[in-house]
């Protein structure tokens, strides 16, 4: 599947790659696919809802870098959350990934602030391979980690643990 919001080639969307991402709040923008979005619970503060997490892959489909919405701007950025479309997002922050939070090898995190606009881009668009990435016939290079278990008084056979978006 390839996603292109345009079936004729236009003016490219002034971006930033992920390799030029830096560190810090500023103007920076990526063009990316937007791959998909979970929320992002708290398991030891019974399932607190803390914000929404994000996939986004560049447009050589070598890069998919997690993003990250508070629970305090979560309603502001859902209704432009779309899977499976080519975004443009402007004026966040980037962070280190915290190896405690790591779910890609990507060594940042982009980070959902107050000024964060996201768009889905409609015309001019970096044509980018989704399927390369969502192959479920192979393993991702993109994988860190698989949870085999979660240690917990708490959890038993009727938790139930929202489906991803």
């Amino acid at each position: 599947m390839f996603l292109s919001a345009s079936p004729v080639p236009q003016t490219g969307v002034r971006h930033s790659t992920f390799e030029s991402l830096r560190r810090g709040r500023s103007s920076q923008s990526i063009a990316s696919g937007f791959l998909r979005f979970w929320d992002s619970l708290n398991f030891k503060k019974d399932m607190e809802f803390v914000g929404i997490t994000v996939l986004f892959l560049d447009e050589n489909a070598n890069f998919v870098i997690h993003g990250f919405t508070p629970v305090g701007r979560a309603n502001h950025y859902m209704p432009s959350l779309k899977a499976d479309s080519i975004v443009k997002v402007d004026r966040f922050e980037v962070a280190r990934c915290s190896n405690m939070y790591k779910i890609t090898d990507h060594p940042f995190l982009i980070r959902f602030i107050s000024l964060t606009i996201i768009d889905e881009v409609i015309t001019g668009a970096p044509e980018i391979n989704l399927q390369s990435r969502l192959d479920c016939s192979r393993q991702s290079p993109n994988m860190v980690g698989q949870i085999r278990s979660v240690q917990s008084s708490k959890l038993n056979k009727s938790s139930h643990y929202p489906s991803p978006h």
